[in-house]
């Protein structure tokens, strides 16, 4: 039986000014994805989770999710959407407890459930100790295991995270992942950015390259090192958007620092 499909985003273009940054994307994610969707910087990644997200207009193409074109105006599908963007303001004079009660009520749930999903929640990602001291004390990793369970508090559909994994311990980050590959198996979407090619490497099903604001590969990363004939993703993303000689930079760099005369090199 074929998947439901998640996502489907159909010849996507934006321009900023005279800046193309999308230049006709074609999308399908399914039910289960675990997508990892990554490109240079500028090459359009945050504006394309931004325009499905609802929060950026003036596009043309079609985006649709689970088979409703968006249109102005419609915001009910984003209650099956979580959220967890790379930097947000949490509002760092709240407790978890206050801030998850927050967001719960935002959704449609019930005050005290919110808080006491949330408490059961952070509780297993060792941060009930926690649970009742100001969010600006908290480390960057603290912070981010309480916008993970802020954007699973009301069962979405479809995760879009950007550098999910920012700041976690190594036990954090294995626990996490498991989490998302257990809610994939579940029917749930993962669609996910990051820089970090391992992260990439190791989490996704399926990868998505965005280069100049077109998808340039996609597909699972056996495929993608087949085709390329790299063993590593770092070395296929550099391939494919053309950054061939990365040592050059780096011997030139290091050589600028290592002269104490400040003369030309």
């Amino acid at each position: 039986m074929d998947k439901k499909k998640a996502i489907r985003l159909r010849d996507l273009k934006i321009n900023f000014g005279k800046q193309e940054v999308l230049k006709g994307i074609d999308l399908d994610v399914y039910r289960g994805d675990i997508v990892g969707y990554i490109g240079a910087n500028g090459a359009g990644k945050s504006t394309t989770i931004k325009i499905i997200l609802g929060l950026l207009e003036g596009y043309t193409g079609e985006v649709s999710i689970f088979g409703e074109t968006l249109v102005k105006g419609n915001t009910a599908y984003k209650k099956s959407i979580g959220y967890v963007p790379e930097s947000a303001d949490m509002y760092g004079q709240l407790t978890p407890a206050e801030y998850l009660t927050f967001v719960g009520t935002l959704y449609g749930i019930n005050g005290e459930v919110a808080r006491e999903k949330g408490f059961q929640l952070l509780r297993l990602l060792n941060m009930a100790n926690f649970f009742h001291q100001r969010i600006d004390s908290f480390s960057k990793g603290m912070r981010q295991k309480v916008l993970i369970v802020s954007s699973l508090l009301h069962n979405p559909d479809i995760l879009f995270l950007d550098e999910p994994l920012n700041g976690l311990d190594t036990n954090s980050v294995s626990i996490i992942k498991q989490i998302f590959n257990q809610l994939a198996e579940k029917g749930k979407t993962i669609f996910f950015s990051s820089h970090i090619m391992e992260v990439v490497e190791n989490m996704s099903n399926r990868i998505v390259l965005l280069s100049d604001g077109k998808i340039v590969v996609d597909g699972n990363f056996s495929e993608l090192k087949a085709q390329s004939q790299q063993e590593s993703l770092e070395n296929i993303f550099n391939q494919l958007t053309g950054f061939n000689h990365p040592e050059q930079i780096v011997e030139t760099f290091v050589d600028y620092v290592m002269d104490q005369d400040g003369m030309e090199i």
